[in-house]
């Protein structure tokens, strides 16, 4: 009784499926947040009668009969998409302009990862950090006394300090890029790490060749869509209700068989 396990796989399926979704929702608010799919493949089939099998020397079967075997999830795709857009008017929140570019900070070992997550503070000492107090790459350090911070549309990182009416470049910021962003693996906390599907990073200053500009003020939402995930996940609870219909008629069909022996 094969639909037994086809219909087993469809209820595996659907559950990886449901469990993407509810994480998407989880999200809907999270800085940053690239929504996440799950995509399946039909496993192999049995192939009872080859189509083009021979019935005679002039002869071959037009269409044969296959059995499929079920389905399996072959990846968890995410979306890199531009996110809802939140005005703050902080000085230190960052919003990049285009949908394939990253921040660049470093974790305490040493290891440079990126992110979307534009929400930047300063630390005791005045170095521009993140949410977990990694610095940011390049590290910047913003005066004790300054008045006022402004971050232009290239990046630069300029500050006015006391007693000057002029303000002066205090760092560069620079943003990454990848061949295949779909590639990097997340990490949790908002960042993302380098493998050997996502190429290596592509590094350059925002507004140059090939990378987009930045908006000092503004903060990247995640780019969930609750409407089209509550849809997703209808369609997947209504597909795990069928497959486990499957299970029972398939139960009732040997339940059936069993009892012609009586």
């Amino acid at each position: 009784m094969q639909s037994l396990y086809t219909a087993a796989t469809g209820m595996q399926a659907q559950s990886m499926n449901i469990d993407t979704i509810s994480n998407n929702l989880a999200n809907v608010s999270t800085n940053g947040f690239k929504k996440q799919r799950v995509d399946f493949q039909d496993l192999l089939y049995l192939n009872l009668k080859p189509a083009g099998t021979p019935t005679s020397p002039e002869t071959n079967v037009p269409v044969g009969i296959q059995i499929g075997e079920g389905v399996k999830p072959v990846d968890t795709k995410r979306i890199f998409t531009q996110g809802t857009i939140s005005n703050t008017n902080n000085p230190l929140d960052l919003l990049i302009e285009g949908d394939d570019s990253f921040f660049k900070v470093v974790r305490p070992d040493g290891e440079i990862v990126y992110t979307r997550d534009g929400s930047f503070n300063r630390d005791g000492n005045g170095n521009v950090v993140n949410a977990d107090g990694y610095f940011m790459d390049p590290p910047v350090q913003i005066p004790a006394d300054a008045s006022q911070v402004q971050i232009t549309l290239d990046g630069r990182i300029m500050v006015t300090t006391s007693g000057q009416t002029q303000p002066a470049q205090v760092g560069q910021l620079e943003l990454a890029r990848f061949v295949n962003t779909a590639g990097l693996s997340a990490l949790g906390h908002n960042n993302f790490q380098t493998t050997a599907a996502s190429g290596d990073p592509i590094e350059g200053t925002p507004g140059s060749v090939g990378f987009p500009q930045v908006q000092q003020g503004s903060l990247e939402l995640s780019n969930v869509d609750v409407v089209t995930e509550m849809v997703n996940m209808i369609v997947a609870q209504r597909s795990y209700e069928m497959n486990s219909k499957a299970v029972t008629t398939a139960d009732q069909m040997l339940q059936t068989a069993a009892q012609l022996i009586r």
